[in-house]
């Protein structure tokens, strides 16, 4: 498997979210922030050789050197933290293509329709306004600092982590390691992401091997990854400390990224309109037939979330949903 050397080169950063949304039936935990460590992040965990599961790796093994080269870590830090590093076979299988031959597909009938459910069913709902009420000043507080309707804010919570209940249980550390040197897909971007993550975690004083997330590296309740939480995120409660696992400042960042992805407060998102006609509207299968629906600017920036129509039609449906009942 050919893998690019990080000796001498500069990794290229991408902001992007992998965002593996929350299931139909989530798993109910409590969001809990990684454990603080001493900001030479070194603990007890320093070796001065690389061993474990890739101890063999020259790829990792050139990612030590470049981090070592460009940003002053400790090697034997580096050596020990990656010793405990574990391969993860489930994440190579979630991270190949559904569609192996590359096929462009029709959507089938009622994918929307299926989709759909997974996140406007009343449990959803009914949490998205307990998590409103729950937060009310501190969403007032980011709209009115961001510019970004409350409902949005929530919806993008409830549809990537179920309102914090499901903000996953992976390893980052873990997750970022078999993404970066054991796929081919995105074996740039991943590692990329696990340049930014040591980073972040030295920054924010995080031990990396507590971080947990989704199987593709994404954390906290709006499913930050490690490049868009370095750049994105907001100390939004002011204790010093940036940390997405707490609503205050997950509320803050999530507003942050709509932001500066060019959110309209107050403007429209989509409408359902009679037929496909122009370059801005969107067909959603349903059971009965499609839906085609116009949409605009606000539209694009929840897609900067992910990529999927039907991502982003879920979340404007999700905040209207809650806005209603709120």
């Amino acid at each position: 498997m050919m893998k690019m050397s990080y000796k001498n080169q500069a990794i290229v950063a991408l902001v992007l979210l992998v965002t593996g949304c929350g299931t139909p039936r989530p798993i109910v935990q409590k969001p809990q922030t990684p454990t603080p460590v001493q900001s030479s992040g070194i603990g007890n965990y320093s070796a001065p050789f690389l061993t474990g599961e890739y101890a063999d790796s020259a790829e990792l093994q050139s990612f030590i050197q470049y981090m070592v080269e460009q940003h002053g870590f400790s090697q034997n830090y580096l050596n020990g933290l990656f010793s405990n590093a574990v391969f993860l076979q489930s994440v190579v299988r979630l991270e190949k293509p559904t569609n192996i031959h590359n096929v462009s597909l029709r959507p089938s009938n009622g994918s929307w329709s299926r989709y759909r459910q997974q996140f406007l069913d009343e449990a959803h709902i009914n949490k998205g306004v307990e998590f409103w009420r729950n937060n009310a000043a501190a969403l007032q507080r980011a709209s009115a600092t961001y510019g970004v309707d409350p409902e949005y804010i929530v919806a993008i919570i409830g549809v990537e982590t179920y309102f914090g209940r499901n903000v996953g249980k992976t390893r980052v550390i873990d997750a970022l390691t078999t993404l970066a040197f054991d796929t081919e897909r995105r074996a740039k971007f991943f590692t990329s992401e696990l340049e930014n993550f040591l980073l972040m975690s030295r920054e924010e004083g995080y031990d990396p091997r507590e971080v947990v997330g989704s199987w593709a590296g994404a954390m906290g309740l709006g499913q930050f990854m490690p490049s868009s939480f370095r750049k994105l995120a907001v100390d939004f409660n002011n204790d010093g400390k940036r940390d997405l696992w707490h609503p205050e400042d997950a509320i803050g960042s999530v507003a942050n990224y709509f932001s500066k992805h060019g959110w309209q407060a107050n403007s429209p998102v989509a409408e359902l309109t009679n037929q496909a006609d122009g370059f801005s509207t969107i067909e959603l299968r349903t059971y009965s037939g499609s839906e085609f629906w116009e949409v605009y600017p606000n539209f694009k920036v929840i897609k900067k979330y992910n990529s999927s129509d039907k991502y982003a039609m879920a979340v404007h449906q999700l905040a209207q949903a809650c806005k209603q009942r709120y």
